[in-house]
């Protein structure tokens, strides 16, 4: 697992207060100071980092919340059915995989074409319910369950028929579809502003939106809002989904088609896009892309990217939806802006186990939406290659949800002021000469480290934090302040001595003292954390010791295999390598790490102070007997779960404890072998492989079958 160096945690904190700001402003205050495209790339970056480093991933950060803040100035109001939302593409790579997996998913000899382009516009998601062809309520997406009734306002734009025009509607219609600000509309209400001296708005999405949420309708008739509906859907007849032709709600000359149902909407006097177009081929629907990327200003509205559905509603039904999104449509994302901005600096950072990392400080940039001021450069090896020097006007590039990059040095606009960043051969912050590591098959690794792991203290800021880090053992109170301080004031030398503080030694540290002289309430907490971090399961132990390359996923397996610290240190070798997922980089550095005197010097103090190195309950694996694959004890021996997305009910470390303690295996990764899936929301990736080799998905109730009932009752349930 990589692990987050300073500036890869002060990014992160700096998001999480930015976004947090910025929903206060758009979902309480209604004065939004960015577009819906720089918080969306706010909020993919910060994603991104949590993917890459899942340590700064936490309860309260923007990420593991769902759904929009609820005004307490609307009425919340539950849709018809539910709205879910898109899955993104940003390349045509990802295009080409989510059509594939459409063909997978359809059998062998499924046409799931023609496919429906759209424009995706850059506005807000509302549903409106027509009941015996009247207007009666009209909502915001909220969280696709419950949105923020604002039928008042949306009477107010003269897109919204109050009623449907024409016949054949069904008795009750919920039609779905995105309320924007036109681009002129929204310059003209700038002049206004600026005319009255009053502060410019930002964006039409957000201006939209906080027109949309108006407690006086009048200003909301101000606003030249329109609209553009591009779904429906009829009570029963499944979430973000088309009414199919026997369903008894509708007449029986349903359409089969979504252009069909366009249409008929258009017929019903519902506004319906004028630029969609129904094609047969994907590339088709690449030049269909290509044109809008080329003229993406030509709309009288803002867009960010296309839509693409599968048109006959026959094979959207046939494909479904998972728990987030349907399987049938897609939104390809355009890519990234690339801009120029000048780079400042080029500064290192030290990671916990030793890893100089090179990063650029620049001037700040909007890219892709979002301010960027730092920006990886990855190694010293790539930073020669690229040929940076600092003071170059450098080429930035944001492509999606990862971290920016500097991609080159515009070297026409150098003046010949620019220097080369000469990069340290001594760590920055111990003096220690760095190394370069040598691989078994002899080549060098392109990181440079510092070798001085006892006492450099940027390692042991950073191994002490990810100790306590949610992935490891824990411990709330042990922030990267706490550790700084514990450090600076002697009471560790290095995490062997973490379980050995008391109340008395914090108490010599003005840190963890008030003014009165007395513990504070944190210090307190403290030791209560560390108490119960005691008895944290075995594979949280490891994790938390910083050994390379071990992250939960080989940690969990190691715990499966041996049970204790001490059986792992006497496995041989042969042994090690023989536990699934792990492989000789982690069994050589397994070995390689207990050798180390201080290292043993940390378990055993560990073990003084009380710290359970044994898994309580754990029963040594057993040969079965047909094939010889070792099944550990259990109701679930033998069986193999991989856990992914967000679970509302537990943790996934939580879930996979409860597989493992019933003789079940949790791995990282999806293959054949796998038995079961299960996903909470925003499964990702490894949901979609699931899928595409035909492994059974349980959702969080199945899941609970699969840990009350065994994996018979779990079968027959995901089936």
């Amino acid at each position: 697992m990589t692990e987050p160096d300073t500036a890869a945690r002060q990014r992160h904190a700096g998001l999480v207060i930015e976004i947090t700001e910025h929903n206060h402003r758009y979902h309480v205050l209604d004065s939004p100071i960015i577009s819906d495209a720089e918080y969306d790339a706010l909020m993919r970056e910060l994603r991104g980092l949590e993917d890459t480093y899942p340590e700064l991933r936490t309860p309260d950060s923007p990420t593991q919340k769902v759904g929009d803040v609820i005004s307490t100035d609307f009425a919340p109001v539950e849709h018809l059915e539910r709205l879910l939302s898109l899955d993104n593409a940003f390349s045509a790579e990802e295009l080409d995989a989510w059509a594939a997996r459409t063909e997978r998913l359809a059998g062998p000899d499924a046409v799931v074409g023609p496919y429906l382009c759209e424009l995706k516009i850059d506005g807000l998601a509302v549903a409106l319910v027509y009941r015996d062809g009247a207007l009666v309520r009209a909502a915001t997406r909220g969280d696709g369950v419950t949105g923020e009734d604002i039928t008042p306002n949306i009477r107010t734009i003269a897109a919204a028929p109050a009623r449907l025009a024409g016949s054949g509607w069904p008795r009750v219609l919920e039609v779905r579809g995105e309320v924007y600000m036109p681009v002129a509309a929204f310059h003209e209400l700038n002049e206004r502003q600026a005319e009255a001296g009053k502060p410019l708005y930002v964006n039409p999405r957000n201006t939209a939106a906080g027109s949309l949420r108006q407690k006086d309708p009048r200003v909301t008739a101000t606003r030249s809002l329109s609209l553009i509906m591009h779904g429906l859907a009829v009570p029963g007849a499944g979430a973000e989904s088309m009414p199919a032709p026997d369903d008894d709600a509708v007449p029986d000359d349903v359409p089969t088609t979504q252009s069909g149902w366009y249409e008929r909407l258009r017929e019903w006097g519902l506004p319906v896009s004028d630029v969609y177009r129904v094609v047969d081929t994907l590339d088709e629907v690449g030049e269909y892309i290509g044109y809008y990327a080329e003229h993406r200003h030509d709309p009288p509205y803002e867009i960010d990217g296309v839509v693409i559905k599968l048109d006959r509603l026959e094979m959207q039904r046939a494909l479904g939806a998972t728990s987030r999104a349907p399987r049938w449509a897609i939104a390809y994302k355009y890519p990234p802006e690339e801009v120029t901005t000048r780079l400042l600096d080029i500064r290192v950072n030290v990671g916990r186990t030793g890893r100089v990392t090179p990063f650029a400080v620049m001037e700040p940039v909007k890219v892709s939406g979002s301010t960027v001021d730092r920006a990886t450069l990855h190694n010293a090896d790539e930073l020669a290659r690229k040929g940076v020097l600092i003071g170059d006007m450098v080429v930035l590039r944001k492509a999606g949800d990862v971290i920016p990059e500097v991609v080159a040095p515009v070297t026409d606009l150098r003046s010949g002021t620019e220097h080369a960043f000469e990069f340290p051969t001594a760590c920055p912050e111990c003096g220690t000469t760095l190394v370069r590591d040598t691989g078994e098959d002899g080549k060098v690794s392109v990181d440079w480290r510092c070798p001085n792991a006892r006492s450099c203290p940027a390692q042991l800021r950073e191994r002490l934090f990810h100790l306590a880090s949610r992935g490891a053992l824990d411990i709330e109170v042990l922030g990267y302040e706490a550790a700084i301080a514990l450090l600076d004031c002697g009471l560790v030398a290095d995490e062997g001595d973490v379980f050995a503080l008391t109340a008395e030694k914090l108490a010599t540290c003005p840190f963890f003292v008030n003014k009165q002289g007395t513990l504070t309430v944190n210090a307190a907490n403290l030791l209560l954390n560390l108490d119960e971090a005691r008895h944290r399961p075995l594979w949280r132990i490891l994790v938390a010791l910083s050994i390379r390359h071990i992250g939960p996923t080989a940690a969990r397996a190691l715990a499966a295999a041996f049970g204790s610290v001490d059986a792992i240190v006497a496995a041989t070798p042969e042994q090690l390598v023989a536990v699934d997922d792990v492989g000789p980089t982690i069994a050589a550095s397994l070995r390689d790490w207990f050798t180390v005197d201080w290292h043993a010097a940390i378990v055993d103090k560990w073990r003084a102070a009380g710290v359970e190195l044994a898994q309580d309950g754990w029963v040594a694996p057993v040969a079965a007997p047909d094939d010889g694959e070792p099944s550990a004890a259990g109701p679930l021996a033998g069986v193999t779960v991989v856990i992914t997305g967000t679970l509302d009910g537990m943790t996934r470390d939580e879930a996979a404890e409860a597989v493992q303690r019933r003789g079940g295996k949790v791995t990282g990764s999806v293959s054949k072998k796998t038995d079961f899936v299960v996903a909470g929301a925003n499964p990702g990736s490894k949901h979609d492989r699931a899928l595409a080799l035909g492994v059974p998905v349980l959702d969080e109730a199945g899941l609970g079958v699969l840990l009350d009932r065994g994996s018979a009752a779990a079968g027959d349930y995901a089936s």
